[in-house]
């Protein structure tokens, strides 16, 4: 099963490390960031999940939920989450997925449909597609994939970066251009005619080209 962009996340039922969930049920009516690993105890995955906990207050404060994957059972994530706590400095407050099974990693297109077996008897290398990041809109669509290699860490600043842009897209139909921190000028997306954008941003806007039109950025900054 390919994923792509806009498509509906698929749903699953799973055992995390704070109980059995329904995934569509889980996100609720707000965001989510689904973030896989291939194997527990490996050293770039143990310096993101230590980051993500430190981070976690920056995404509840955006409405998003944050879930992590591992390709090992759920007991083993909780003896991980001690070396985690230790070497970070974060204990990890956010549930982790027991993908044992494998079927998750099929399911969200990070394993072939046909990779047989377990996690038993395999290693990170063996998994080394597992290493993607997800965001899911409230509507349950797929609003960003990025898969990293497994001996680079994943930026989750800029992931926060990317949140912060789809929120403003989804409220007030503006873009972010490049390098765009939040705060900063946005564009207004080419689909709002000139008179619909009379109404939203009042205060006006810099015309650049026809396409191109620059506007404070609308809505409360988010302090980071």
């Amino acid at each position: 099963m390919s994923i792509r962009l806009n498509d509906t996340a698929p749903d699953f039922q799973a055992e995390t490390t704070e109980g059995t969930i329904n995934f569509h049920n889980w996100i609720g009516d707000g965001w989510a960031i689904l973030f896989s690993h291939p194997k527990d105890f490996t050293p770039v995955c143990t310096t993101e999940l230590g980051y993500m906990a430190k981070l976690a207050p920056e995404f509840q404060q955006r409405n998003c939920k944050v879930i992590g994957l591992s390709v090992d059972p759920v007991g083993r994530h909780a003896e991980w989450a001690k070396d985690i706590h230790e070497t970070q400095g974060y204990a990890v407050n956010y549930p982790m997925i027991g993908d044992s099974d494998l079927a998750i990693a099929k399911l969200y297109d990070m394993l072939p449909a046909d990779e047989p077996g377990t996690s038993e008897g395999r290693t990170a290398a063996t998994n080394q597609t597992v290493r993607s990041v997800f965001i899911i809109g409230p509507d349950k669509k797929i609003k960003l994939m990025l898969t990293y290699p497994m001996a680079t860490g994943r930026n989750f600043d800029e992931i926060l970066r990317v949140l912060d842009s789809l929120q403003l897209t989804a409220g007030y139909k503006v873009a972010t251009p490049v390098n765009w921190k939040n705060g900063e000028d946005v564009i207004i997306v080419p689909a709002v005619s000139d008179e619909e954008a009379k109404e939203k941003f009042p205060n006006g806007w810099k015309t650049v080209k026809p396409y191109l039109r620059i506007v404070a950025q609308p809505g409360e900054t988010v302090m980071n």
